[in-house]
């Protein structure tokens, strides 16, 4: 049961893969160099939130949990190596989720202007100002 974390963080990042593959929202974006771009944006998006756990470690503010769900592996003091997996989830989780808003809120703001000519045209018959 030591490693159930791990692999719960490993079954979401898996998903997060399937996800992204299944609506080419960030590493299968169909744009040139999607891929290396993508994988540069995680490396960075990881790297940033490891120093920021070691500045929080260093200062005191973030102590390792004790649970009987993790592996007990430290990469260093007080920095479990599940946590490298909740960042990498965590940075990919936002990389789909732009890769998702980028196609969504286009659509959105078409069919809102494609409403409006029509919104407008019935206003002004019925004499209502709005």
């Amino acid at each position: 049961m030591g490693a159930l974390y791990l692999v719960a963080l490993a079954i979401a990042l898996a998903g997060m893969v399937v996800l992204d593959r299944r609506f080419r929202l960030f590493f299968w974006h169909p744009a040139p160099h999607s891929a290396r771009r993508a994988g540069i944006v995680l490396v960075v998006g990881v790297v940033f939130f490891l120093g920021w756990d070691v500045a929080g470690i260093r200062l005191g503010i973030f102590f390792r949990g004790e649970t009987a769900f993790m592996t007990g592996v430290q990469l260093a003091p007080e920095l479990p190596l599940e946590e490298v997996l909740f960042l990498t989830l965590l940075c990919y989780l936002a990389m789909n989720a732009y890769g998702a808003l980028a196609r969504v809120i286009p659509l959105v703001e078409e069919r809102t202007s494609a409403a409006r000519p029509r919104l407008e045209t019935t206003t002004r018959d019925t004499g209502e100002h709005g």
